[in-house]
Formats: structure tokens, C-alpha cells, sequence
């Protein structure tokens, strides 16, 4: 199994745009990643992707990386003995106290 994560491009590697340096900050550690861009094309710098193994799948918007990104802190939580479901995932939750709008 793989996992896609959020990466922003930085520089491009050719003329093409056919690769590109992709990086992200992972708590103080900084991740940098020579990315295909063959399937989606070339995409202006600081643009973020989804990528997996090296090769750009998606572009992201600001909203969707940050569901991806609570998702992904949410995982870590999870590994390191401290989840807290009240912390993650806000987009699932439904408020408890609505009321029905049906007459």
C-alpha cells in the first residue's frame, strides 16, 4: 500500500515541466521529492500536488490539501498513542443540536 501525500512544487527540473522538486515540512524536518509531472502536466511553482511514489496524481486546492492534511495528523495521532477524535475530521461531524427545516 502506498499513501499519497500533499507536496508543493519549488523548482522545475527541465524545460518541459516534465519533473519537478516538490517539497513539505514534516514537524521540523523539511521533505523534498523529484516528482513526475507527466500526467498532469506542468504546473506553475508553488502549486501543490498529491503524489505518490514519485509521480504527481492531482492538483490540490487550499480546501482539499486541508482535509488531506488533517487526515494525514489524524493518522500520526493515531500511530503515536493520542488520537483525539474531537481534534480531526471537523468536515464528518454533524452538529447535535439542529433542528429539522421540514414543516
Amino acid at each position: 500500500m502506498c499513501l499519497s501525500i500533499p507536496l508543493q512544487l519549488v523548482s522545475l527540473e527541465d524545460e518541459n515541466g516534465d519533473f519537478a522538486i516538490a517539497e513539505r515540512r514534516q514537524g521540523g524536518a523539511l521533505r523534498r521529492e523529484r516528482i513526475n509531472m507527466m500526467l498532469l502536466g506542468p504546473q506553475p511553482l508553488g502549486t501543490w500536488i498529491l503524489a505518490s511514489l514519485g509521480l504527481a496524481k492531482e492538483v490540490l486546492d487550499e480546501h482539499e490539501r486541508a482535509l488531506i492534511e488533517d487526515a494525514l495528523a489524524a493518522l500520526g495521532a493515531s500511530i503515536a498513542g493520542n488520537y483525539d477524535a474531537s481534534k480531526h475530521f471537523s468536515d464528518l461531524r454533524t452538529p447535535t443540536n439542529t433542528r429539522s427545516r421540514l414543516p
